[in-house]
C-alpha cells in the first residue's frame, strides 16, 4: 500500500493544541478561586458578596463578548482570531497581579500591612477599590477567554467529520478538567512559596506565572495551524476522511452555505433557542463548582486552599471529572451499534449525562459523615457536565453551517455566561445572608444551608436543559441559512 493511501493524523495534533489552550484557559480562571479566600481576602477585607460580584462581572463580560467573539472568528478566521483571544486573556490574567498596587496608589496607602490592619471606613474603601480593580482585570480576561470555545469548535468543525466531533470536543474540552486538576496542585503552593519569600502576598506571582503560559502557546499556534486543505501535514486520505460529510445527503444542509447567517436571523431558528436554553440552565453549575468549591471546603470543613488535605480533595474532584473524556465517545458508540443518526445518538447520551447530576442532592447530607462524599459526588456531576457540554457544543456544529458555527458557539457561550453570572452573583449574596442570619434549610444552618440550596439547583438543571433541547428540536433538522 502506498504511503499516500495511509491516512495521516494531523487533526489530532490540532486537537492537542486546542486541549492545551483550554487547559491554560481554565488555569487562568482558577487562580482567583484558589487564592481569594486565604490569600487575597485578608488583604482587601472581602466578603463572599465581593467575590461573587467579581466572578459575576467576569461571567457577564464573557457572556456579552461571546456574541462578538463568535462572529469575529467567522470573520477573521481561527488562526488570527485565536492569537487575539489568548493574547488578550493572558494579558488580563497578568493584570490581576497589579490590583494590590493600584489599590494602595488610589487610597495613598504605604503597604499591604497597612491595608490589612485597616478598620471602619478605610477597610470598606479598600474592599470597594480592590473589588473594582479586580473587576477590570476580569473584564479583560473575560473578553479574551470568550474567544476560546468559538475558535476551538470552529477548528473542530474544520478538522473532524460530524461523527467524530463530540469525541474531539470532549478531548479538548477535557483541558478544562486538566486545568482545574493541575491548578490546586500548583497555584496555592505558588502563592504560599512567594508569600514566604516576602514577594507581595504570594498570589500576585501566581497570576503572572500562570498568565505567561498563554503567551508561550500563542507562539506555537503561529507555526502549527493551517486549514486542512492547505496543510502539508494532511495528506489526501486524511483530507477525504475530514471532508466525508460533504458526500452525505443527510449532512449536506450543514455544508452547503459558504456565507454566514445574519445574527437576527439566527434568533428565528428553534435550533438556536434549544441550544441557548440548554446552555443557560446548565453551564452555571460547572462555573459554580469551579469558582466556589475551594471556598466550600474552607467554609464548611475549615480547610484552607494550601492545606494538603484541601489540595487532595480538589485534585480528587477534578480527577473524577476526567471520566468525561468517555462521554464524548458515547454517541459514536451508539451510532456504531445502532446505526442511528448522530443527533439522535447525541440526545440519548445527553439524557444519561442529565441523570447523573441528581446525585448532588446527596452531597451536603452525606458531607455530615465525611467531606469525601460531597467531593466524589460533585466530581461525578462535573464529569457529567463536561460530557454534556462537549455534546452540546457538537449539536451546534451538527445543526448549523460551518460558516455559522462560530456565531452559534458564541451565542452558546453567551447563554453559559448569563447562567454563570446569575449563579455566582446570587451565591455570594446567599452565603453572606445565610451566615449572618443563620438561615435554616432542610436541616442545615448558616452557610451549609446556602450551599445545599445551590446543590439542589445543580442537581435538576440538566434534566431541565435536556427537556428544552428535546422539545424544540426533537429530531435532526439542519439549518440551511
Amino acid at each position: 500500500m502506498s504511503s499516500e493511501l495511509k491516512k495521516t493524523n494531523y487533526r489530532w495534533v490540532i486537537c492537542g493544541m486546542l486541549f492545551l489552550a483550554t487547559t491554560i484557559n481554565y488555569m487562568d480562571r482558577q487562580v482567583l478561586s484558589l487564592t481569594w479566600k486565604d490569600f487575597i481576602a485578608p488583604d482587601f477585607h472581602w466578603t463572599d458578596t465581593d467575590y461573587g460580584n467579581i466572578t459575576a462581572v467576569f461571567a457577564l463580560v464573557y457572556a456579552i463578548a461571546n456574541l462578538f467573539s463568535g462572529r469575529f472568528m467567522d470573520w477573521i478566521g481561527v488562526k488570527k482570531g485565536y492569537l487575539w483571544a489568548i493574547g488578550i486573556w493572558s494579558l488580563g490574567a497578568c493584570m490581576h497581579a497589579l490590583c494590590g498596587l493600584a489599590t494602595m496608589w488610589k487610597l495613598d496607602l504605604g503597604s499591604t500591612q497597612e491595608m490589612m490592619q485597616a478598620t471602619g471606613d478605610l477597610a470598606l474603601a479598600i474592599s470597594t477599590v480592590s473589588t473594582y480593580c479586580f473587576m477590570i482585570s476580569r473584564v479583560v480576561l473575560g473578553m479574551g477567554e470568550s474567544g476560546n470555545f468559538p475558535a476551538a469548535i470552529k477548528v473542530t468543525a474544520e478538522y473532524f467529520p460530524m461523527k467524530d466531533r463530540a469525541y474531539a470536543t470532549s478531548i479538548f474540552n477535557s483541558g478544562s478538567t486538566i486545568g482545574a486538576l493541575v491548578a490546586p496542585l500548583s497555584i496555592p503552593l505558588l502563592a504560599r512559596y512567594f508569600k514566604d519569600q516576602g514577594i507581595g502576598g504570594g498570589w500576585e506571582m501566581a497570576f503572572i506565572i500562570i498568565g505567561a503560559l498563554g503567551f508561550i502557546w500563542l507562539g506555537a499556534w503561529i507555526f502549527v495551524y493551517q486549514k486542512p486543505e492547505e496543510c502539508k501535514a494532511v495528506n489526501s486520505a486524511e483530507l477525504a476522511y475530514i471532508q466525508q460529510d460533504s458526500r452525505s445527503e443527510q449532512t449536506a444542509g450543514t455544508n452547503n452555505a459558504e456565507k454566514g447567517i445574519p445574527f437576527l436571523k439566527m434568533l428565528t431558528f428553534p435550533q438556536t433557542w434549544a441550544i441557548f436554553l440548554a446552555k443557560l440552565v446548565t453551564d452555571g453549575v460547572w462555573w459554580f463548582f469551579l469558582f466556589w468549591t475551594p471556598a466550600y471546603i474552607s467554609d464548611v470543613y475549615k480547610l484552607p486552599s494550601d492545606d494538603p488535605t484541601a489540595i487532595l480533595l480538589i485534585f480528587t474532584l477534578y480527577a473524577i471529572t476526567m471520566l468525561s473524556i468517555y462521554g464524548g465517545k458515547l454517541p459514536t458508540i451508539i451510532v456504531n451499534r445502532t446505526g442511528q443518526h448522530p443527533y439522535d445518538a447525541r440526545l440519548k447520551a445527553m439524557f444519561v449525562f442529565a441523570v447523573i447530576p441528581l446525585l448532588t442532592l446527596f452531597a451536603q447530607p452525606l458531607g455530615a459523615y465525611s467531606y469525601w462524599f460531597p467531593i466524589v459526588l460533585i466530581g461525578l456531576a462535573g464529569a457529567a457536565h463536561q460530557s454534556w457540554s462537549a455534546n452540546l457544543f457538537s449539536v451546534a456544529s451538527d445543526l448549523f453551517p460551518k460558516k455559522a458555527v462560530g456565531t452559534m458557539t458564541g451565542i452558546n457561550g453567551m447563554a453559559g455566561g448569563i447562567g454563570s453570572y446569575c449563579i455566582n452573583k446570587y451565591s455570594g449574596k446567599l452565603f453572606d445572608y445565610a451566615d449572618q442570619t443563620q438561615m435554616q434549610f432542610l436541616g442545615f444552618e448558616g452557610k451549609p444551608a446556602g450551599y445545599f440550596i445551590i446543590f439542589c439547583y445543580c442537581a435538576i438543571a440538566y434534566m431541565v436543559g435536556w427537556c428544552c433541547l428535546k422539545a424544540l428540536v426533537p429530531r435532526f433538522k439542519a439549518v440551511k441559512g
